[in-house]
């Protein structure tokens, strides 16, 4: 049965990192955790950020895999991190990241509607300081099923 793509669970609120590669790493355990990938795929996160950095402006990082990586991951989902203090990615603060696991091409359409929620400065901003995860799946209710 294929679980929801965004779910409580895979929100985690109010973390701290000290640097960007903590905060990938956090993002790809959500995604383990709740099944969506195998442990290879955090490797492939990591490995993106070497490559191209994630961090998408707006204040945004979407940590997600690289070419080849698809085979470790089970089923698309997506986990969120709100990092109110922030986290630099080389001298941007990221205070919401998205980890991104897109089976059968779905990463394109998945890193699509969160651009389109996380274009709007003030939905970044709820999603960096609310306390509420059904505050933020209600963010994105409209876009990710």
């Amino acid at each position: 049965m294929a679980q929801a793509l965004m779910t409580k669970d895979n929100i985690v609120l109010n973390a701290c990192f000290s640097d960007k590669w903590e905060a990938i790493e956090a993002c790809g355990n959500i995604l383990l955790q709740q099944g969506y990938v195998k442990k290879e795929y955090i490797d492939d996160m990591i490995e993106r950020e070497k490559v191209a950095t994630v961090y998408v402006g707006n204040h945004v990082a979407i940590p997600h895999g690289v070419a080849n990586s698809e085979k470790n991951i089970l089923e698309s989902g997506i986990s969120f991190i709100q990092i109110p203090s922030g986290v630099d990615f080389d001298g941007e603060k990221a205070y919401a990241m998205f980890g991104i696991a897109g089976k059968d091409g779905a990463h394109i359409e998945i890193l699509s509607d969160i651009a389109i929620v996380c274009m709007d400065t003030n939905n970044v901003e709820i999603l960096r300081t609310t306390a509420d995860k059904e505050h933020i799946l209600k963010l994105f209710s409209q876009k990710i099923q």
